[in-house]
């Protein structure tokens, strides 16, 4: 029953935000009623609360399993944006949950208890595969791996939270199929260039060799 009212939380917060959710239509898509959402989780911000916990958990128990110390170091830098890219891609909740929550300006994060827990680890995973290739010659400087992830990070939820009024601006539509492969690459291609100091386009080519000349056109 926990499972299923946190489940139906989600996409109620996802889908209006926390001013807009209402606990009724909660305990209604969960098959609870109010009494046992109270019981099992507690009011709207407590709820609110756990469902934020949970979606961080869950990215970022996803990112653990992506063996990124048993990788060369660009290919794990590689995995790591894509990972991030196509997380983002199937979890549109989770950004819709981002942006709530920094709309109330990390109000109810402030709270938890497990956040901070969660990331010490995963900002360590990145941190050792950085160290891992400055001590190769791959990476030219050791940056700070969560200015690292933060680029990554911000690469990819820019152009997916913005990508509506990016596609009208530029008369494309930024979310069909090539135009994602495209920006992956890119994405892959000014990391990896910023860590080994080398030019953006050998990235690009690299993971897609049929598109040189248009790469070409466009560095």
């Amino acid at each position: 029953m926990r499972l299923r009212i946190l489940e139906a939380a989600k996409q109620e917060f996802s889908a209006h935000g926390l001013a807009g959710a209402r606990v009724d239509r909660i305990a209604a898509k969960a098959g609870a009623n109010k009494r046992m959402l109270y019981y099992h989780v507690g009011n709207k911000d407590e709820l609110y609360l756990a469902v934020l916990e949970g979606a961080y958990d869950k990215i970022r128990s996803e990112e653990r399993g992506l063996d990124l110390e048993h990788l060369d170091p660009p290919e794990a830098i590689r995995r790591l944006i894509e990972f991030t890219w196509n997380y983002f891609l199937r979890n549109p909740e989770f950004l819709s949950l981002l942006q709530t929550e920094n709309l109330a300006r990390a109000k109810h994060l402030k709270k938890s208890t497990k956040v901070k827990s969660m990331h010490s680890p995963f900002v360590e995973m990145i941190r050792t595969v950085v160290r891992r290739g400055v001590d190769s010659g791959d990476f030219q400087v050791a940056v700070d791996p969560v200015q690292l992830y933060i680029s990554i990070a911000g690469l990819c939820f820019f152009y997916l939270s913005n990508s509506a009024t990016l596609s009208v601006i530029f008369g494309r539509d930024l979310l069909d199929k090539k135009a994602k492969d495209e920006r992956l690459a890119h994405m892959v291609g000014l990391v990896l260039a910023a860590l080994t100091g080398q030019s953006v386009a050998l990235f690009e080519i690299a993971k897609a060799p049929k598109s040189r000349a248009a790469v070409a056109q466009t560095v």
